[in-house]
């Protein structure tokens, strides 16, 4: 019985963690190139166009969203997430802070991505015990 629990909380943590990836790819980068999207690359100083490097990063978050979600065994993808997370709310904070307080910010979405990490590799780690 708790490995069938730890499996739901595996499965349902590793499908939000690889939603929240494509959508972020999909979305405001590839389907409709956001405002914010287009002021931090303005920001990163790669000197490249938003319409070239935020659909590239999308079909990053696409991929690394899709290896999360069907590669069950392998944890390597779910630790490259949070380590984006991570150094993604970094950047936003040192870049541009006042993303930080606005509705819907970085600050809620990556630390929930961040909890969904958490709640992947404690599952790995204790079914692999």
């Amino acid at each position: 019985m708790q490995n069938i629990k730890l499996f739901h909380v595996s499965f349902v943590s590793r499908l939000l963690l690889g939603f929240l990836f494509i959508y972020h790819g999909l979305v405001p980068k590839i389907l409709w190139l956001s405002a914010v999207e287009i002021h931090l690359v303005s920001l990163s100083g790669l000197n490249l166009p938003a319409n070239i490097v935020s659909p590239l990063t999308g079909i990053g978050e696409i991929i690394l969203g899709c290896l999360i979600i069907f590669f069950r065994k392998s944890t390597l993808p779910v630790y490259i997430a949070a380590v984006a997370l991570c150094l993604l709310l970094i950047f936003v904070g040192l870049a541009s802070p006042e993303y930080l307080i606005s509705a819907f910010n970085p600050v809620t979405t990556n630390i929930l991505g961040l909890g969904f990490c958490y709640l992947i590799l404690f599952v790995d780690k204790n079914d692999n015990a």
